[in-house]
């Protein structure tokens, strides 16, 4: 009997050495691999379990997508599907439609209700347009993304309209009527229904549809992975998700170099080959895309001035639903939310900005507002930091009348050619680390490299990016913080696929109700690029950023009325 415990002991003996030798060989791998991982670096399998990485080659998983593997509040979670429900689009009836029963602007028309009616500066004008397709049908559905605007060339008047979808193959556009003289109405069909669907399918199966990549560097070796929010596949990953904000940033792991030696990020490119050849139909540049719609009738009306009042009178306040924010008159833009003061000459503006901090966050349409200052105002030295063209970080001083101007591009998705790692900060960390106060100026703009990716990813950036802001005005009062909306662009077939206006909008629409309702003013760079006669740029010519730059400054300076 004695010797069967002894067995037994001896049996316990040699288990418990070998579970202290094989604990001994897995920390000794875990510590290698640690070597070759960012810390942390974990993944969503196909059975939605979390798993070290010790266990690559044993797993298979879906495109891991960071957006859909929040943990929500229920107060986020209720905003969140707040803002998609508001965004949600009219679809088109089911089924397949043929190309020839899609939206044909140039068959399609607009009427001016009541054109021979007096109207006076202030008046509401009433647009009707009717869709019809390549058969000249009437649509009877809607779901077309339409812009509009009124405008007076003689002038350099212009303003947007406010479109609404009747929802069967008739729209509304309601103008308001700004300043006196001719003002004429122009209509453009953007995208039909029928594309918007393609679109939509694109935004939520394709977001890999632009793709990026990564360096890694040791000594002289060299490697380059592609990097995204979502990767698709079963292989290894470097997890970059930041650690402050939870932003999702994944990179296929190099074969031979650890995670820890990457040294650049950059666009890799985009995909081709999205469309079927009966989808590409719906996105033909002198069809469908950005195509005018003409009137059946008149297409201008006479405005008589208002009695007593100066239309450049109007009240102003600071409200950001106001529709149209704004309107050009001899290319200046007058907000109709608050007074804005023209700076003509570089001294103006050396006396606006002296004694503060400006710090510019985003992408290269505020980058433009750092080159615009830069080059109209002679004191403000740029300060060479030896980065890369077009990407920053850029810094510009005036040590005569103590004023830092600075500019960095926001985190990752971006579309820059080289990004070094070091310089790959998200803005809301960027914001945590402000003092603030009143000689700090903030501005901001988000929009243009979220546009292939679901709502999801923006609005989670955007939370981040508001509650910074909040607790920034929390500690800092006075710091002056300014939104950039989105603005239109030149479109073609390609573009409309990765940079749609139609999702620059829905992404705007966004952005504005989340920060509504909090200290922020906004630079309307959407209806001051709409409304103007210069034709469509993603980056807006020098006279629309000037008017940019008056609107921003004019927040920094406010006129005394």
């Amino acid at each position: 009997m004695w010797r069967d415990s002894f067995r037994l002991q001896i049996f316990c003996l040699l288990m418990a050495v070998l579970a202290i030798v094989v604990l001994v060989h897995n920390f000794f791998q875990l510590e290698h691999l640690d070597d070759d991982t960012v810390s942390g670096s974990n993944w969503i399998t196909e059975n939605n379990v979390q798993h070290s990485l010790s266990q690559t080659t044993k797993t298979t998983r879906k495109p891991y997508c960071g957006y859909k593997q929040q943990i929500l509040s229920k107060r986020e979670q209720a905003e969140q599907e707040s803002l998609l429900a508001a965004i949600q689009w009219p679809k088109p009836p089911e089924g397949k439609i043929a190309f020839v029963q899609s939206t044909d602007p140039a068959r399609s028309d607009f009427v001016i209700v009541k054109p021979s009616k007096f109207f006076k500066v202030g008046d509401q004008l009433e647009v009707l347009v009717r869709m019809k397709d390549f058969q000249g049908k009437a649509k009877q559905y809607g779901g077309d993304y339409l812009q509009a605007r009124i405008h007076s060339p003689l002038l350099k008047a212009g303003a947007t309209g406010r479109i609404v979808d009747c929802h069967n193959g008739f729209y509304k556009v309601f103008f308001t009527l700004l300043w006196p003289g001719e003002v004429e109405v122009s209509v453009s069909l953007v995208h039909p229904s029928e594309a918007i669907q393609v679109l939509l399918r694109l935004r939520e199966e394709r977001p890999d549809r632009v793709y990026f990549k990564s360096s890694f560097k040791s000594g002289r070796y060299s490697e380059t992975t592609e990097c995204n929010v979502c990767l698709p596949g079963d292989l290894p990953v470097c997890n970059f998700t930041d650690l402050y904000t939870g932003e999702p940033w994944f990179c296929y792991k190099p074969r031979k170099l650890s995670c820890a030696s990457r040294i650049s990020h950059a666009k890799g490119g985009y995909q081709k080959g999205l469309l079927t050849q009966e989808e590409s139909l719906f996105f033909q540049s002198d069809v469908n895309i950005k195509r005018p719609i003409l009137s059946s009738g008149p297409d201008s009306v006479i405005v008589k001035p208002k009695a007593f009042t100066d239309s450049s009178s109007m009240d102003r306040a600071e409200d950001a639903t106001v529709s149209p924010s704004g309107y050009y008159y001899e290319d200046q833009w007058r907000s109709r939310t608050h007074w804005i003061h023209h700076f003509n000459n570089s001294d103006d503006i050396t006396k606006c900005l002296q004694g503060k901090v400006i710090h510019l966050f985003g992408d290269s349409t505020i980058r433009q507002w750092f080159e615009y200052l830069t080059a109209f105002v002679p004191d403000l030295v740029e300060f060479n930091l030896g980065s890369p063209k077009n990407v920053g970080p850029f810094m510009a001083v005036d040590l005569k009348h103590n004023i830092l101007l600075k500019f960095r591009c926001h985190g990752p998705p971006i579309r820059f050619s080289t990004v070094f790692s070091s310089e790959l900060r998200y803005i809301a960390n960027e914001l945590n680390g402000i003092v603030g106060g009143r000689n700090t100026v903030i501005a901001i703009t988000i929009w243009s490299h979220f546009s292939t990716f679901p709502v999801e990813v923006y609005i989670r950036r955007l939370r981040n990016i508001r509650r910074s802001i909040i607790q920034l005005l929390d500690r800092s009062p006075k710091t002056l913080i300014i939104i950039r909306t989105a603005n239109v662009q030149e479109l073609g077939p390609e573009v409309s696929l990765f940079n749609s206006d139609w999702y620059s909008f829905q992404l705007d629409s966004v952005m504005r109700k989340m920060f509504s309702g909090i200290a922020v003013h906004f630079v309307d760079a959407w209806e001051m690029s709409l409304a103007h006669y210069l034709p469509h740029n993603l980056h807006p010519k020098e006279v629309i950023v000037k008017n940019q730059i008056d609107a921003f400054l004019s927040y920094v300076c406010p006129l005394q009325t």
